[in-house]
């Protein structure tokens, strides 16, 4: 007689490391937006567009890792689970590499895009040039508006990034390992 314990499905998704390692991304790109929600709505922290993109990562990110989970749990084909997850880790990379872009931005190491580091241009008439002043509100990607232990939020953001590869890495490995003995 088996034990329904080892049925259950906790029980099963802790049999399944890639499932557990997908979750976890799914969970840890929904608490960074969250954050970052927080901090826009909440503090009134307004994004510069360098920080709209990062957001993009995560926005791929859960749903993807969230479908990663399923197809693993479920026993999908090696390849798309794998699949999946060098997508994320491509994702999570290419995030890493434009939070640190944005962090060198605001520590002045190069020139960030114009739209949101460069001269102001055109304003007009200056009959209008009030009234366009108060009505567009330019965040810049140079000037950071928050830091914690001397890291921007784009600092943090490559953290982030960064440990996410690491664990689609470690979810890749262990779906290559697991098929590997089960066959």
């Amino acid at each position: 007689m088996t034990s329904t314990a080892t049925h259950s499905p906790p029980a099963r998704l802790a049999a399944d490391p890639a499932a557990v390692a997908a979750l976890a991304i799914a969970a840890v790109a929904a608490a960074t937006l969250a954050g970052a929600w927080f901090f826009q709505l909440v503090l009134d922290i307004r994004p510069c567009p360098l920080c709209l993109e990062q957001r993009y990562a995560y926005y791929l990110a859960g749903p993807l890792a969230l479908a990663v989970a399923f197809a693993a749990a479920r026993g999908a084909p090696r390849q798309v689970v794998l699949a999946g997850f060098a997508v994320l880790l491509f994702a999570a990379l290419a995030n890493a590499w434009l939070g640190a872009y944005h962090a060198g931005v605001e520590w002045k190491f190069w020139q960030g895009p114009t739209d949101c580091s460069g001269p102001v241009v055109d304003l007009g008439s200056a009959g209008t040039l009030l009234q366009r002043l108060d009505s567009v509100k330019v965040i810049r990607c140079d000037e950071v508006q928050w830091r914690f232990l001397g890291l921007s939020l784009a600092g943090y953001n490559v953290l982030i990034s960064l440990a996410l590869a690491a664990i689609a890495s470690w979810g890749a490995a262990m779906e290559w390992r697991s098929r590997e003995r089960s066959a």
